[in-house]
């Protein structure tokens, strides 16, 4: 998905998906008396420079009697399929309840006329069945991936439909849930890292929906009762608030039943308003003290929205600035010559409104003034000058060897139909992407990382110690020995 920041929740019931990868290329034609390993070597030395082929797509949509968009993608290569309902009613449409998103969608599946939290997941699992949920900033999502067998998908789509439909939220269960998300807040006091990012994500967005928590806070979440998750599910789980994404062993016909069956199981209303677009924030330094032998250093601004035509450019110069882990510029100067850091990556997360450009990492604490001054010169020297021709011809392989894996699973398919949809893009959208990465050039990406980004407009928060700071070791050719293990977080 493209939201900023994915929640872990104590609550939420957990994905749980089975990878269907493509089949390897078949092996080219070996001349007699090759030995089988010669062929193997010889096969991979052909393949390197191109990318793997990915699952052609033919995407088909129409939207129910009351008004869900579905997207469907007919595979018949195991007998089962994948249904994702993506809502718009993640922590952004909390309106003044922090965490309520959150606990209405955790809740979903603790109680239904007749049945308990017990009943349903044993219903679920007679069935062969899987049940999943999570809320975040801009969306909530409810999936089910069953056997495709007419007799279990019937039941199997008939309980998610009540489930995700007509909830109960028991008392007895909020109470629990309740409790474990308020437990959480006290072991999050421990975690630095979680304590910065909460405080950029304040600074950065100000009073817009995107700026709390999407687990709400200590104060919210005891106020937060069974009333108001009735009302909450009532405007946000409507079908006009949804888009179904199905992929699976089903034909056209009994995919549009499953649609049918379900969006008339939700409550009837308008979809939700869009948000308002956040306002671009004042630069600044927050530091939140920490007794600890690493600070955390998190720099971010406003990035762009889902459909911003600058994504694929933005995509491919981040890959290459600091997203795409070992040989990135930020990795190399700061971790590979330096040895600065265990790791240091940056982002982009599009949301439904500006997402945010987020560049992460932790350092020595006395080294945290200096890593902090690096970063930002190396972040103005790559927007000044932009990727070489070497970097960016690498960063599009890499990308087109890479992007198969997105489509390698149903369960990866339903995720990209749910984004395509929720956000409004064309249905040729994954292969809109590939062919404008590639066609990309050095000045394309120059343009739009400095269309979008300033050096100096960074909201910057720091965790960790007030320590007497030491300059930065020179950089080396040589690669710096690595860390001897993940810091603490």
């Amino acid at each position: 998905m493209s939201e900023a920041t994915p929640i872990r929740r104590l609550p939420a019931a957990l994905f749980t998906v089975a990878s269907l990868l493509l089949a390897p290329p078949a092996l080219a034609e070996q001349p007699a008396g090759a030995s089988s390993a010669e062929s193997r070597i010889e096969s991979l030395q052909s393949l390197s420079d191109q990318p793997l082929d990915r699952r052609a797509l033919d995407i088909q949509s129409w939207t129910t009697e009351e008004g869900a968009k579905v997207l469907f993608v007919e595979a018949h290569q195991l007998p089962m399929f994948d249904l994702r309902l993506t809502f718009a009613a993640g922590s952004s449409q909390d309106a003044g309840e922090p965490g309520l998103a959150m606990l209405t969608n955790a809740m979903l599946n603790e109680g239904i006329a007749g049945k308990n939290v017990t009943e349903i997941a044993q219903g679920f699992e007679r069935l062969g069945a899987v049940f999943g949920n999570g809320s975040y900033r801009d969306m909530a999502v409810a999936s089910l991936r069953s056997l495709s067998d007419a007799d279990k998908r019937q039941q199997a789509v008939e309980l998610f439909s009540q489930v995700v439909g007509a909830p109960t939220f028991p008392q007895e269960s909020l109470e629990r849930i309740r409790n474990q998300v308020l437990a959480g807040f006290e072991f999050q006091k421990q975690n630095p890292g979680k304590l910065a990012s909460d405080a950029l994500f304040e600074s950065l967005y100000g009073d817009h929906p995107y700026a709390h928590p999407s687990e709400g806070t200590p104060e919210s979440i005891p106020k937060i009762d069974v009333n108001d998750l009735n009302a909450f599910h009532d405007r946000a789980y409507t079908a006009k608030n949804a888009v179904i994404a199905l992929v699976g062993d089903l034909t056209r016909d009994e995919a549009q039943a499953i649609a049918a069956q379900v969006s008339s199981a939700l409550p009837e209303g308008p979809a939700l308003p869009p948000l308002a677009s956040p306002q671009a924030p004042k630069p600044g330094l927050e530091h939140i003290e920490f007794p600890s032998s690493q600070t955390h250093l998190l720099l971010a601004q406003l990035g762009i929205e889902r459909g911003d035509p600058d994504y694929p450019a933005l995509y491919l110069g981040n890959q290459i600035l600091g997203g795409g882990g070992f040989g990135t510029r930020l990795m190399e100067e700061i971790r590979e010559k330096r040895g600065l850091t265990y790791g240091v990556y940056s982002g982009f997360s599009p949301m439904a409104e500006a997402g945010p450009f987020i560049i992460n990492l932790q350092t020595r604490a006395e080294l945290a003034d200096g890593t902090l001054a690096l970063v930002k010169r190396l972040v103005g020297e790559y927007l000044e000058k932009g990727p070489t021709e070497a970097e960016l011809e690498q960063a599009k392989r890499e990308v087109a060897g890479s992007f198969p894996l997105t489509t390698a699973s149903n369960a990866d398919i339903v995720g990209q139909l749910g984004s395509i949809g929720f956000y409004d893009l064309p249905l040729t959208y994954l292969e809109d992407f590939t062919q404008a990465i590639q066609a990309l050039s050095v000045e394309d990406v120059r343009r739009a990382m400095n269309e979008h980004l300033d050096v100096d407009d960074f909201v910057i928060v720091t965790a960790g110690p007030t320590v007497e700071q030491k300059p930065l070791p020179p950089p080396t050719d040589q690669p710096v020995q690595a860390p001897s293990a993940v810091p603490e977080h």
